[in-house]
């Protein structure tokens, strides 16, 4: 029993009171680099889902995780609590591309620096980390022209063909770049990267994809807006 007894007083002796003062600027700082970390996936991304939904969800896990961690930390038997709370645990999101995960763990990682209280390496690894991002992005400048993730979806034997639906794109859109293209003996769907100048022309574009076929879906998401 000795031992027991002596590792439960080592436990107990092991918890540090956490300043308010330097958790109230961790978790400001936290939230400052979550939202430029927001700001660059919106902006800079290149994901077909809708990025500004994603991105709202960026400033609340790295606070979260940094909550987490400033707690954690400040006592042994927390973080082995920690670990028996995981086990049973599950975080499971529709992570759709690779992209979106990337940024969920950058993320995290601004949460699990703010939160140990490294702030200059979290501010440098973050920096990098961003100024990578953009040298990537402007590295790539030709999908940069684009400014609108369009979806044409059909059903049945007599769905449009891809052909039909780049013609249409074509006559309204300045460019047009196929992205992904599903298809499946009773459904297709084609993703595309366009760039239009006015609501007028995806106007048109819309009603002339919607005359093609009465099983016809069509979805736009906004890539970085109209001109």
């Amino acid at each position: 029993m000795g031992k027991v007894e002596s590792f439960q007083q080592f436990l107990a002796t092991q918890s540090v009171e956490v300043e308010i003062l330097g958790f109230i600027l961790s978790l400001l700082l936290a939230t400052i680099l979550a939202s430029i970390l927001a700001f660059i996936y919106v902006r800079y991304g290149s994901s077909m889902s809708n990025r500004r939904m994603f991105a709202r969800n960026f400033v609340l896990i790295s606070m979260t995780t940094m909550v987490i961690i400033t707690v954690v930390k400040s006592s042994l038997a927390l973080s082995l609590g920690l670990v028996g709370a995981l086990s049973i645990v599950r975080f499971r999101a529709a992570i759709k591309e690779p992209e979106e995960l990337s940024y969920l763990f950058l993320a995290i990682a601004i949460g699990l620096g703010c939160g140990a209280g490294q702030w200059k390496i979290t501010v440098a690894g973050f920096a990098l980390v961003a100024a990578m991002i953009l040298i990537i992005r402007r590295s790539s400048r030709k999908s940069e022209n684009k400014n609108l993730h369009i979806t044409v979806s059909g059903e049945g034997s007599d769905r449009p063909e891809v052909s039909r639906i780049v013609d249409v794109l074509k006559r309204h859109c300045r460019a047009v770049e196929l992205k992904r293209m599903d298809e499946g003996s009773d459904h297709s769907e084609a993703a595309f990267l366009i760039d239009v100048d006015s609501f007028e022309q995806l106007e048109h574009a819309r009603s002339e994809l919607l005359r093609l076929d009465r099983s016809v879906h069509v979805t736009f998401v906004d890539n970085r807006g109209l001109a």
